[in-house]
């Protein structure tokens, strides 16, 4: 759904998602729109992450995920792909310490051995730095596809089994789950995609299951803190079911 609600509401503590995951889509868009390489939207597209981080922890969002490097972003054109590299290994450096300084901790998700020992490096210096900060978790996913997270994650169940730390009878979906990238954090209360796609993209396939879609059409770059709150807003007028009846939500809210 996209959303044309007004950004000048406050959003409630009660009606904030605990949890935002963004597919950040439409850098090349914009930039060729500009008559820009591609590079440009990419870098415009830093200035966008920067503005929705600043907004999602002012606004008490817990955890935001961003989805900034899929696996099958490798079949792009090589000279992409390396100026992708560069500028992640370039964000990384800028803008760490300022997330640390502003208590927000940062976590990458996704297979980090096709990346270069450099940026490996830096990845880590850079959880490390953060890691007990608490004012909201930013999370990156680099190299990161939703088969490849259910994939690891079976795998490192399966070899619990093997060496008979589990039984068969012991997997669950909660045990899988706790297995995954994320298992540690709450699941997605929203998803934001930009630039007017409206497919999940082997997005976080497990944790999606219950979460709020919305689609914006502005392209990342120009996804800035107005239209982040347009789709707070939205979140904050719909009704989340997890497979309940309205009398079920009604009795519910009756209750509390």
């Amino acid at each position: 759904m996209t959303g044309t609600v007004s950004a000048e509401i406050p959003v409630s503590a009660d009606s904030r998602p605990r949890h935002v995951a963004i597919i950040m889509d439409g850098n090349n868009r914009w930039a060729k729109a500009r008559r820009l390489k591609g590079v440009a939207g990419h870098r415009a597209g830093v200035d966008a992450v920067r503005a929705v981080v600043e907004t999602c922890a002012r606004e008490g969002v817990e955890v935001l995920t961003l989805f900034a490097f899929s696996s099958e972003n490798w079949r792009r054109p090589q000279d992409e792909v390396s100026a992708l590299m560069k500028l992640f290994l370039f964000a990384l450096e800028r803008e760490v310490r300022k997330l640390h300084r502003n208590d927000i901790r940062l976590r990458i998700i996704g297979d980090r051995s096709a990346f270069s020992p450099a940026l490996q490096e830096h990845m880590e210096a850079a959880e490390e730095l953060t890691r007990n900060n608490a004012r909201m978790t930013l999370v990156i996913a680099a190299n990161y596809g939703g088969h490849w997270d259910i994939t690891q994650a079976t795998r490192q169940v399966a070899e619990k089994v093997r060496v008979g730390q589990l039984a068969p009878s012991d997997i669950t979906d909660d045990l899988i789950q706790q297995h995954l990238s994320i298992g540690d954090l709450p699941m997605p209360d929203l998803m934001i995609r930009t630039a007017g796609e409206q497919r999940v993209s082997n997005f976080m396939l497990w944790q999606l299951a219950y979460t709020e879609l919305y689609f914006s059409p502005v392209y990342w770059p120009d996804f800035q803190e107005e239209e982040m709150r347009k789709a707070l807003q939205a979140y904050a007028g719909r009704q989340r079911r997890f497979g309940q009846t309205d009398d079920q939500i009604a009795a519910k809210a009756i209750q509390q």
